[in-house]
């Protein structure tokens, strides 16, 4: 029997691209599919339905300020969390009603869409696609208190009365990774691992011919995103080519290419590339520690270096280390030289590789696309 589904997610493509995968198999299984969002350019699957929230002003605000360790957890409740679930509450609530969703599969960071299923009794899924914020509640504790005390606040300020945070369903949790990489915790049978859902908007241009001509010796990938300022992104690219200038290394840089007036050689750089498509072709990866993008790395058996920056890219981080399937460096204070190490050292190292390779195959034993949505067909 058809199912209305409706995805609630905040303006972030690193939460929104693992629901565009698991949309596309309810669409392919006959599901209604709506996408509640602040984005209107949100690439939507065919048949996908697109339940818009007006509010410019909210979008992109992660990336307008640099912060780092425990300050950028505080940043993220007080500055963006807390303010984008209050706007977004209203409509929503009204969108739920108005479309006749019958399940809600809410983003772990947009807890507006699982206070609103709560009131008005719809049943309601959390897409946790940040796994660090459930293992936060071990390994940070008093952390993860503040956390739920900011989100109870609101919910009585939206009129949701007593202690309970509702925030992640305890009916059905998904986190996008495998029990292996998540690591020891003991969690409720609501908690479901279904592996990463990759899948990223597609119809990215790419210099294909000199990709290839960059054969024949390591090919790297580096990413570090853009959640830091134009004055820490020159300090950064300039290590890079510290790092990789001239060395027996073929290099796409993920960058915009008009930031330095020339790059070295063996370097490929683009404002955006097609990452799922590049990595088969890669040796390994250097990047902060996104969990889309070490998952997609270590699907394709890809050892990392990780250089962390805020939210939950330390955990991400630590996990890479924990799986030997990486080292981790100092975003800040490593040098050149030990950027270029790191990365020789899981060329060269074969255990990092194995250790990548074995955390890509829990992901796939943990089921994906297929198996998620198999969990919300049957939370009806």
């Amino acid at each position: 029997m058809a199912i209305r589904f409706s995805f609630v997610v905040p303006p972030l493509a690193g939460h929104v691209n693992p629901t565009l995968g698991l949309g596309t198999e309810l669409l392919r299984r006959g599901h209604a599919v709506a996408w509640i969002s602040l984005d209107p350019s949100l690439p939507l699957p065919k048949g996908g339905e697109l339940l818009l929230i007006a509010g410019e002003e909210h979008r992109d605000k992660i990336s307008r300020k640099n912060v780092y360790g425990i300050e950028s957890i505080k940043f993220l409740y007080d500055e963006v969390l807390i303010p984008l679930n209050r706007y977004m509450y209203d409509g929503v609530l009204e969108w739920i009603e108005r479309w006749g969703a019958e399940v809600i599969i809410n983003d772990h960071q947009l807890f507006a869409g699982a206070i609103a299923a709560y009131q008005l009794g719809v049943p309601y899924a959390t897409s946790v696609t940040a796994p660090a914020a459930v293992k936060m509640m071990e390994d940070l504790p008093g952390v993860h208190e503040w956390e739920v005390q900011r989100m109870v606040g609101l919910q009585r300020e939206l009129g949701l009365e007593g202690e309970r945070c509702v925030a992640c369903s305890d009916r059905m949790a998904l986190l996008f990774t495998s029990r292996e990489f998540f690591g020891e915790m003991e969690l409720s049978s609501a908690y479901q691992f279904v592996g990463p859902v990759l899948g990223r908007p597609g119809g990215v241009s790419f210099d294909w011919e000199r990709f290839e001509r960059m054969r024949g010796r390591p090919r790297i990938l580096v990413s570090i995103g853009t959640t830091f300022d134009h004055g820490q992104q020159l300090d950064f690219l300039q290590k890079v080519i510290s790092a990789f200038g001239g060395e027996e290394l073929s290099v796409v840089l993920v960058s915009d290419a008009d930031l330095l007036p020339g790059w070295p050689e063996n370097f490929l750089v683009q404002r955006r590339v097609p990452q799922l498509e590049i990595l088969p072709h890669l040796d390994a990866v250097v990047c902060h520690g996104g969990h889309n993008t070490v998952c997609e790395s270590l699907t394709n058996g890809l050892p990392l270096v990780v250089l962390p920056i805020a939210y939950d890219q330390s955990h991400v981080a630590s996990r890479v280390v924990a799986a030997d399937s990486g080292l981790r460096l100092n975003f800040k204070r490593s040098k050149p030289e030990e950027l270029r190490g790191a990365v020789w050292e899981v060329l060269r190292e074969g255990r990092y590789r194995d250790g990548a390779l074995r955390i890509g195959r829990s992901f796939k034993e943990a089921g994906g696309v297929a198996r998620a949505a198999d969990l919300l067909e049957s939370i009806k």
